[in-house]
């Protein structure tokens, strides 16, 4: 009688996978954000003086230079005013002159005695009266000049200029509301709204020193991407408490006039130099009640390591801390692996991991 005997018990056989060894790359993390395009500078343009609008020198929507002539009030009762106060002022130096003759003249009789004291006082105080005169006239002409000069209404910057808000002939005053507005065109200024999250976010990334580091890239509406880079050069000192986000500014070169105060625009801010992060894909990641995990290949057996993560990149993600390079990530066939399953591996195939630059 033959006695079998049970079999030995037999090790698990060790599960086939691919993996991919990690290794710092050079990538440049971006976020997109909503920014809004607003010109450096921007002015209205109101009548300073109250005249019936005589000319109007520009076309609605023309390139404007700096000191070139827009408007001009009817300058005919400000000429007038402005004579007037000449011959009063021509009028007071004449009393003036006369006022310091009469001083003179008493002081000299003064010294002979044929004067007196109060008569040399009171011609003192008339010579006095009269300089007064002549400064208050001197002031008045040079209101009337100033007047005068504002019936020519001139463009204070250069850019673009809006539609003219008067016509000829009305009548144009301080309180006759904004003319017209002219924009400035290069550079501008894109505006970006970023939640304190995200703001701490970027700084987390390496970002602190954002205004020297950070670039801006601009696509418009339709998907097409801007050919200028912008460059941070303001973060808001303060939070706004209405939307809880910070404002950053850009300023971006716009020499084809393609960017439009007021326009919306998408904004990617990216670093201006690339910085070493590790990446994985995001395939590879496995996640449980206890967060976020990947298997290693680890002498033979599949480790687990539990990882922090950072932004996505394309079709990874980049992992802030958790695993070192060289460490030998599953990337295939983990979905049936249990923690130190054994496993033989083979170099999974390298995807692209998107946006590296």
């Amino acid at each position: 009688m033959t006695l079998l005997l049970p079999a030995a018990a037999q090790e698990p056989s060790a599960t086939h996978v691919g993996t991919l060894k990690v290794a710092p790359q050079k990538i440049n993390p971006a976020k997109d954000f909503v920014g809004r395009i607003e010109a450096k500078e921007r002015v209205d343009i109101r009548a300073r003086v109250t005249g019936f609008l005589d000319q109007i020198h520009f076309d609605d929507g023309q390139v404007i230079k700096t000191g070139d002539l827009l408007y001009i009030i009817e300058p005919g009762p400000f000429q007038a005013d402005n004579a007037r106060i000449q011959g009063a002022l021509t009028q007071a130096h004449g009393q003036a002159s006369f006022a310091d003759q009469q001083l003179n003249r008493a002081q000299e009789l003064l010294k002979t005695e044929a004067g007196s004291a109060a008569m040399r006082d009171q011609r003192l105080a008339e010579q006095l009266t009269a300089q007064g005169n002549v400064q208050i006239a001197e002031a008045n002409l040079k209101t009337s000049q100033i007047n005068l000069d504002y019936t020519n209404i001139k463009a204070p910057i250069s850019g673009l200029i809006g539609r003219t808000a008067m016509t000829k002939g009305n009548v144009v005053g301080p309180d006759h509301g904004v003319l017209t507005t002219i924009v400035s065109q290069d550079p501008m200024h894109v505006l970006v709204p970023v939640s304190q999250r995200e703001f701490l976010m970027l700084k987390k990334s390496d970002r602190v020193e954002a205004r020297n580091e950070l670039e801006a890239l601009i696509r418009f509406s339709d998907g097409s991407a801007y050919d200028q880079t912008g460059k941070i050069d303001f973060i808001d000192v303060s939070v706004d408490r209405k939307t809880d986000s910070i404002t950053m500014r850009a300023v971006v070169p716009n020499p084809d006039g393609r960017l439009i105060d007021g326009q919306l625009v998408t904004v990617s801010l990216e670093l201006a130099e690339p910085v070493e992060k590790i990446l994985v894909p995001q395939s590879a990641l496995i996640a449980d009640q206890q967060g976020v995990y990947v298997f290693v290949a680890q002498k033979g057996k599949a480790e687990v390591r539990r990882l922090k993560l950072g932004e996505e990149h394309g079709i990874s993600i980049v992992v802030e801390g958790g695993l070192s390079a060289g460490d030998e990530v599953i990337v295939e066939g983990a979905a049936t692996l249990r923690p130190d399953a054994p496993v033989s591996t083979y170099p999974a195939p390298v995807l692209s991991t998107g946006g590296q630059k």
